[in-house]
């Protein structure tokens, strides 16, 4: 103790922790004047003196206002830690540095800082290496995705246009083998994706109303026909509890419920397969789900039960080898529970079935908060026959002779009048000579690929052409990529392999929007039914009015403005307020100028039938101007 005592005395300490030390310790005033350093500035950062220089002239431009801040911050707290800067060396490169702050004012009296400053150039130097790895591993995937993908989507494709044509009892037993091959493929391609896109964090989670009575039985709905091929009846059952519209992620919880379903079907060859949901609440606001999927299959022994949720595990590597799969499908539903705050279960005997059983607290919602279309127009719309898309002008951009196949005699017998381009350069050139309605992009192609071609027609083309619907129809199945399209300026995305009735649902968007009605209409009272409204408030009359004022309020002048830009003949922004009074007309329940203010929309952005423009704004002023006094007098 003598000699430790002595040690500290003579300052030997101070000089083996400060002068010798490898950290740069700086002493700076509130104004950030440094006045004091220790010899490690020349070791770690080159410098032999810096004494009087301010600290914040050496920072990265990008860094100064993050590291002001931090610096005000740390004057008016005793200490403060890990602060990331970098810091301009000698030569003029620049070193990664962290400081922790002493604030020698709640210690001395003193306006300064202490600021123990550590290299910490290695650690990011690690950080930039991981996620360049990532990158890779991304990239990695999305070019597999593609280059798997393309391939099946014409296998697939080609499927379906065969079992539309006269064909043996053989040639359909051969044909339901490839496809069945073809879909087993698809699958385990999106659960190697989904399985990466959750173990990378990237994975954001929806909080929206839904009926969760609903979706379990679309779910089922979905999957009976894979189950009758078996012979196997799937029955739900729904137990006691009033709470099933929730906040949460629905297209998550179908997730779970297919994969868990999949998984009953695939492995049980007799008997049923039970569905089972029941809701408790907790509180007021909070709700638990409970959902049980039962199957009568093969069952898994209980020393096999424990990792059965493993990545890439499943019971038995025979099971692999006759049944099939990635065994990533219960991992990536594990994990998207727990990211939801639920729990998953399982219990089995072999030989007599398997139960998994999960629960998730969500939000308890109201019928406002449904965004789903209601259920009578669900089962109408699946009644109709697929319309056509007579005349539609599409120009298909794919570089994949199969893929050009199919997808053009799909568009062929919709009534489309269909252009093929197999490079983003061919579609530019075709796109100058002639006029489209849509544009059907691949995004991975040689030559140009869709993307430039995406960019060059939003930058450079003459209007209408530079606003011409595009959407991404691609193998490139990783999450996230919609956004990077939509960004680039495509409208929308569908990835191969495609299911027809998705395409002709996203196709009808646009053909609706750019067939309507131009003609001058004529309107009978009443103009406003606010029946729509009173049903998704489920009657609340201070909702109800409070939206009515607002329309009230606010439509006059967006109808003046709507004015001023035909007087001005800018069409562009006459579109443009169109589309934002649109939601509204819904909203109120003025529906007969639903039509006329959609065809003002599309025919003021793409600048077409401008020569009726100003009547058809005329004629919805009138309108508009007639609902205002009906809502006036609610």
């Amino acid at each position: 103790m003598k000699e430790l005592s002595k040690y500290l005395a003579e300052e030997k300490f101070y000089k083996t922790v400060v002068e010798d030390g490898s950290d740069i310790i700086f002493i700076v005033d509130y104004n950030a004047n440094i006045v004091y350093h220790n010899p490690s500035v020349k070791h770690t950062i080159g410098y032999n003196s810096l004494f009087g220089k301010c600290f914040f002239d050496f920072i990265h431009p990008k860094l100064l206002k993050s590291i002001k801040k931090a610096f005000k911050e740390s004057t008016h707290l005793p200490y403060n830690s890990n602060i990331e800067f970098m810091f301009l060396c000698q030569d003029g490169t620049y070193k990664y540095l962290e400081f922790n702050s002493i604030n020698l004012k709640h210690k001395d009296g003193i306006d300064a800082l202490i600021l123990d400053c550590r290299d910490i150039s290695g650690r990011k130097k690690d950080q930039e290496e991981l996620i360049k790895a990532q990158k890779t591993k991304e990239q990695f995937l999305a070019n597999m995705s593609h280059e798997i993908r393309t391939p099946v989507n014409g296998i697939a494709g080609m499927v379906n246009l065969l079992t539309n044509t006269m064909q043996s009892k053989e040639q359909a037993k051969y044909l339901n083998a490839i496809k069945h091959s073809a879909d087993n493929l698809k699958v385990i391609i999106n659960d190697i994706l989904d399985y990466s896109v959750i173990e990378s964090g990237k994975v954001s989670l929806e909080c929206i109303g839904f009926d969760v009575d609903y979706q379990v039985k679309s779910v089922i709905n979905s999957l009976e026909l894979q189950a009758s091929e078996k012979k196997l009846t799937i029955r739900y059952n729904r137990k006691a509890g009033k709470a099933t519209i929730l906040l949460g992620d629905p297209v998550r919880l179908s997730q779970i419920l297919i994969n868990l379903i999949n998984n009953a079907i695939k492995f049980t060859s007799e008997g049923e397969i039970k569905v089972s949901f029941s809701c408790s609440k907790k509180s007021e606001t909070m709700a638990t789900a409970k959902f049980e999927v039962e199957d009568t299959g093969i069952g898994i022994s209980q020393n096999k039960l424990e990792h059965i949720f493993d990545t890439f595990k499943q019971a038995d590597e025979s099971i692999t080898r006759k049944y099939g799969g990635t065994g990533l499908g219960l991992a990536i539903s594990k994990q998207l529970v727990e990211m939801q705050g639920g729990s998953i279960s399982v219990t089995s005997k072999v030989n007599v079935g398997t139960t998994f059983s999960f629960s998730i607290p969500y939000t308890i919602g109201s019928k406002m908060d449904l965004i789903h279309q209601p259920r009578d127009i669900v089962e109408a719309n699946k009644k109709q026959k697929t319309p056509k898309f007579n005349g539609l002008k599409v120009l298909l951009v794919e570089d994949n002779d199969i893929n050009r196949l199919y997808a053009s005699t799909i568009l062929r017998k919709w009534n489309c009048i269909c252009d093929e381009a197999e490079n983003g350069e061919i579609a530019l050139e075709l796109l100058r000579k002639n006029a489209y309605d849509l544009i059907l992009m691949d995004v991975h192609m040689p030559v140009m690929d869709g993307l430039e071609a995406t960019r060059i027609i939003r930058k450079s083309f003459p209007l209408p052409k530079k606003n011409i619907p595009i959407i991404a129809f691609t193998a490139n199945a990783i999450k996230g990529e919609k956004e990077n399209y939509i960004d680039i300026g495509m409208n929308d995305y569908i990835s191969k392999p495609f299911i027809p009735d998705e395409l002709h649902s996203l196709i009808s968007k646009y053909y609706l929007a750019t067939n309507v009605n131009t003609d001058i209409p004529e309107f009978k009272p009443p103009f406003s039914d606010l029946s729509y409204l009173k049903s998704i408030s489920d009657g609340n009359e201070a909702f109800i009015q409070e939206i009515t004022e607002a329309f009230i309020n606010q439509t006059p002048s967006l109808m003046a403005d709507m004015q001023e830009a035909i007087d001005k003949k800018e069409w562009v922004t006459t579109g443009d307020l169109a589309h934002k009074l649109k939601p509204n007309l819904t909203l109120l329940g003025i529906n007969q100028v639903i039509e006329l203010t959609q065809s003002i929309e599309t025919d003021g952005r793409a600048i077409k039938n401008i020569d009726t423009l100003p009547k058809r704004v005329t004629c919805l002023t009138k309108a508009i101007n007639q609902a205002l006094k009906e809502l006036k007098k609610v």
